[in-house]
């Protein structure tokens, strides 16, 4: 059942998504997110902002769902892990309009490499769109990149792309 394709059949222009360099803040951050995903005229999906260093070499990448765990205080972490027992809803309720405003916009100020989820993995052009799908579903990926000789990025590869892929071939037999 395999459609015997490669990364590069499937794989995206990186620059089709939003990126930053590593030093923006994590409210800079957001206003991209708002600016490209939100109030854009074309939602990229994904959404996902991909974060470059200096040399433009990809470091990691950005989500929303990233940057509203970065900004949720250190206290409400703590008082929900607490011998797993969930917080008080009507306490967090108070918590949430007192403290949870004024800390989450001191932890926007948090360099994107607080929040971002790392670069570990990669695909090359000519892996087989198997390999891809192996990595990102045993890592919990949304997108990948493609790069050439381990070094050079050349592409992405999203989850939604090899979903549209086997879909296409499961729906078709």
């Amino acid at each position: 059942m395999s459609s015997g394709k490669t990364v590069k059949e499937l794989m995206v222009d990186a620059f089709t998504f939003p990126h930053i360099p590593y030093w923006f803040t994590i409210k800079e951050a957001m206003w991209i997110i708002k600016k490209a995903f939100l109030e854009g005229e074309k939602c990229v999906r994904p959404m996902v902002v991909l974060v470059f260093d200096e040399k433009y070499n990809l470091v990691g990448t950005l989500t929303p769902r990233r940057v509203l765990r970065g900004l949720e205080p250190k206290f409400m972490k703590t008082s929900a892990n607490i011998e797993g027992i969930a917080p008080d809803e009507s306490l967090l309720s108070i918590i949430w309009d007192t403290l949870y405003y004024t800390e989450s916009k001191n932890l926007s100020e948090y360099p994107v490499t607080e929040v971002m989820k790392p670069i570990q993995f990669f695909v090359e052009p000519d892996d087989p769109v198997t390999k891809a799908s192996y990595i990102m579903i045993r890592n919990d990926l949304i997108v990948l990149p493609v790069l050439e000789k381990k070094k050079k990025l050349v592409g992405i590869i999203t989850t939604l792309d090899i979903f549209t892929d086997l879909s296409n071939i499961v729906l078709n037999e």
